[in-house]
């Protein structure tokens, strides 16, 4: 499937910013899945210093400081990708327990093992913690294929915990999340990555975007033409597998995938430092459009 995906942030300042320096995870990624044939970022004002880069995790990033006085700036993203969902070998990812993957991430020495281990340490965002591991283990006991309990994790987050855009922000720590079982996306994606990890298994933070056209009568999938947020997982033999807790299903040709980390800092889509301006306000605008093949 073909998408257009433009993403508008905009920041109205209450008095001039003399100088600010901004990075952007905004370009689609380029995945196996997933190829994107055009990407652009425009920023208003126009920036006096501006460079793109690959970061650790391979994702494009947009570097950029406006050293002009303003009192506005625009980034303005506009992508153009194709998602082909990649075939799953029933086989293989049934075989494996999830103790299995774990012994297998400590004892590997390949550089992709030794970069999934990554993904199974605390990050800024994500602690583990006995009371995220008591709350895993129901879907996690001994011997248990390890997609199977990723699965029903999924799902019981789904069942279990409100959609609440209101009651947490970024800060918002996991062991709330979890008291409250109330949230958005970022929130329970987080907090099953911190389940997963909790286990000492390898879970990565995934920003992106989703597309859904609902029939007649239907409501459109939560979280659509916005920034999106859901998880993966790393399965020894298959690679990184995607699952999405706030619509309980795996991602596919709907999922379009901007940025992958270990939580929310890693994949910020602008985040920087200003000096002035005072109070400011935020607008953000989301547009997926599916494309004529």
């Amino acid at each position: 499937m073909k998408y257009r995906v433009t993403h508008i942030t905009r920041y109205s300042y209450s008095e001039p910013v003399s100088l600010c320096h901004n990075l952007a995870h905004l370009k689609l990624r380029v995945q196996p899945g997933q190829r994107c044939s055009s990407s652009q970022v425009r920023i208003e004002p126009f920036p006096s210093v501006a460079r793109e880069f690959r970061d650790y995790f391979g994702n494009q990033v947009n570097y950029f400081a406006v050293q002009q006085a303003h009192q506005e700036l625009t980034v303005t993203a506009v992508s153009e990708a194709e998602v082909t969902p990649l075939p799953l070998s029933t086989a293989v990812a049934t075989a494996q327990p999830w103790e299995m993957v774990g012994e297998i991430l400590d004892q590997g020495t390949s550089g992709e093992l030794l970069e999934a281990r990554l993904f199974a340490l605390d990050s800024p965002y994500i602690k583990a913690s006995d009371a995220l591991r008591d709350y895993a283990l129901n879907s996690f006991s001994p011997e248990r294929p390890f997609l199977e309990g990723v699965s029903e994790l999924m799902t019981r987050i789904y069942s279990e915990f409100t959609y609440d855009p209101h009651f947490t922000d970024i800060a918002t720590p996991l062991d709330e999340v979890l008291a409250h079982r109330r949230g958005v996306c970022q929130d329970f994606a987080h907090f099953a990555i911190g389940c997963l990890r909790s286990l000492g298994l390898p879970a990565r933070y995934v920003s992106g975007y989703l597309e859904t056209l609902p029939p007649p009568g239907k409501p459109k999938l939560r979280g659509a033409d916005a920034s999106h947020a859901w998880f993966s997982v790393y399965l020894p033999g298959v690679g990184w597998l995607d699952f999405d807790p706030t619509n309980d299903k795996m991602p596919g040709e709907q999922h379009i995938t901007t940025a992958v980390g270990r939580d929310f800092g890693d994949v910020t889509p602008v985040k920087g430092v200003l000096y002035g301006g005072g109070e400011h306000v935020l607008h953000v605008s989301v547009d997926v459009e599916r494309l004529e093949k």
